[in-house]
């Protein structure tokens, strides 16, 4: 529970980094997955400092959306066929792209690895709770 909170913040500190200091501007897919980690990192934290391995099972699905949010943030950024949509997103289109280290790594990935590595992290809890 510690490391998926740890994430967690992580996670929620890096979107804040990005927005309050650099001055990146969400567009709407950002605030979408920002609704479904913040809550993240105060839930695990509670679960973490009362060792309730039970939370697991309600930060599962907040992550595994959040997940699927960020997939689809990111296939907008990469795959042209679904980029060309996405210029109405708002006022900061969700094909702009703020980061793109090595070619690959934009928020969105990010955000996709941190919802993926929580909710495998919670499917071990779950998973050694029923043991």
């Amino acid at each position: 529970m510690f490391a998926a909170w740890a994430i967690a913040v992580t996670a929620t500190m890096g979107s804040l980094y990005f927005s309050e200091i650099r001055m990146f501007i969400p567009c709407e897919l950002c605030w979408v997955q920002r609704i479904f980690m913040y809550p993240l990192a105060v839930t695990l934290a509670i679960a973490t400092v009362k060792k309730d391995a039970r939370q697991a099972v309600y930060t599962l699905p907040i992550s595994v959306i959040g997940a699927l949010f960020s997939l689809y943030h990111y296939l907008i950024q990469k795959v042209p066929a679904l980029s060309e949509a996405s210029d109405v997103c708002g006022i900061i289109p969700c094909n702009h792209q703020y980061i793109n280290y090595a070619g690959f790594i934009t928020i969105p990935f990010l955000a996709f690895t941190a919802f993926s590595m929580i909710s495998i992290l919670m499917i071990y809890v779950i998973m050694k709770t029923k043991e």
